[in-house]
């Protein structure tokens, strides 16, 4: 911990060199940080009266290979982002946990009563059962005060969810464990914490946010998952990652949602297995004539999207870690063009007046045909896309999405290469 006024001192305006590392070099961003950080500081000293912090930040994450891959367990490429939370906190001495949330009611967890009682997913709900998967890893855990803010745009596809899911459990490990706690850890820890509130989300959101940078997990073994972290730096390339919400909501699409991993299950029904990790393409391909009629052509389309999307995750992982990004780019357009044909997640059936996302995509193309890549982001169906620019033409881009989507509506970020983290000064 360190007083407000030395660690004001030590980001230096935002000229600071953990700062650039998660946040980029453009100066006028790194001034407003440097702004975000020192207000939310105050903010704490004004609702709890301390003056020795300690601030933290992890990030929102963004899929970027392996499309509707992790339910059939898949594999999975994804990236940590520069839009954050962050949080202001320091131990208390007592067994108390008093948050602060903007946008939110402030609220207290009692740590000596870890039993959740509230139905659906809630922060205090959330911060029990992510000091229970600590206590239980044998780590110890304590009261403490903090504030939270956050700039990861809830609906945007960028998890916000799980960004504030490990940067709980990375203020329970720099406050009381000096540390220790591994990043993948407390991703299955946030994922935990969201089965206990009855919400079952798959590991890849929460490994994102944790670890940084470029990850990659293969899902084979679901209790198991192999993660492993890319040593890539985006930084270099010369390119911006963009997410533009094209509006719409995700609300009212569960069954479009829904019957997208049970089509597929329903091909690899016909072949014996639950999921399709364990069967071919070459066997979709061969039982298609005798299957058609049972589970229809669209469930059969998906499972073709499964089998090349997840061979194509080794493809970008392996052109990533050779440091061939114009390969990679190939990779993201090819996809974009399996979602789009294939697994067909990029509008609503029955509603082909509305489709938002493929005009997104079809006016990312325009512009970055040849220069860039493009495809839809996350889930599907509404919501986001997702383009790697080049920054020569970040401008044009952007002024084009905007122009139809409205102002706002382009995120220009970048993979940073921190997960949740001690904010080191």
């Amino acid at each position: 911990m360190a007083t407000i006024a030395s660690l004001v001192e030590k980001i230096n305006g935002g000229n600071n060199p953990f700062f650039k590392e998660i946040y980029g070099t453009d100066e006028a961003i790194l001034k407003t940080q440097a702004e975000r950080y020192e207000l939310w500081m105050n903010n704490y000293k004004e609702l709890y009266g301390g003056d020795d912090v300690t601030c933290f930040s992890s990030p929102g994450r963004t899929e970027v290979g392996g499309n509707h891959t992790d339910h059939q367990y898949g594999r999975v490429l994804a990236g940590a982002v520069n839009l954050d939370n962050i949080a202001v906190a320091a131990a208390n001495g007592t067994d108390i946990v008093k948050i602060k949330s903007e946008g939110f009611d402030p609220f207290e967890v009692d740590l000596s009563d870890l039993e959740i009682t509230a139905p659906g997913v809630t922060p205090t709900s959330l911060v029990k059962a992510i000091a229970k998967g600590i206590k239980d890893l044998g780590l110890e855990i304590g009261g403490f005060n903090a504030v939270i803010e956050g700039r990861v745009p809830e609906g945007s596809g960028l998890s916000s969810s799980a960004s504030f899911e490990v940067l709980i459990g990375a203020i329970f490990s720099e406050l009381f464990n000096d540390g220790k706690l591994d990043p993948v850890d407390n991703a299955k820890i946030g994922q935990k914490a969201e089965h206990a509130c009855m919400k079952f989300c798959g590991l890849m959101d929460q490994t994102a946010c944790a670890v940084g940078g470029f990850i990659t997990i293969d899902f084979e073994n679901p209790a198991e998952p192999i993660v492993k972290a890319l040593d890539f730096d985006f930084a270099t390339t010369g390119y911006s990652l963009v997410i533009t919400n094209t509006g719409g909501s995700h609300g009212g699409l569960d069954e479009e949602y829904n019957a997208l991993p049970a089509e597929m299950k329903s091909v690899a029904k016909e072949l014996g297995a639950e999921v399709l990790r364990p069967v071919s393409l070459e066997q979709v391909v061969d039982i298609i004539p005798s299957i058609r009629e049972k589970v229809g052509d669209r469930a059969i389309l998906r499972a073709i999207h499964f089998q090349v999307e997840n061979a194509r995750v080794v493809d970008q992982v392996a052109a990533l870690e050779a440091g061939e990004f114009q390969t990679f780019l190939e990779t993201v357009i090819d996809s974009g063009n399996s979602s789009y044909k294939y697994n067909q997640n990029v509008s609503v059936s029955g509603d082909p007046e509305y489709q938002s996302v493929a005009i997104g995509l079809a006016l990312s193309e325009l512009v970055l045909k040849g220069k860039g890549a493009w495809r839809v982001h996350g889930g599907g169906f509404a919501g986001t896309i997702q383009a790697f620019v080049p920054n020569d033409l970040l401008d044009e881009y952007v002024s084009t999405l905007e122009h139809t989507f409205g102002e706002g509506n382009c995120h220009k970020l970048f993979i940073r290469s921190k997960g949740a983290v001690k904010v080191a000064l």
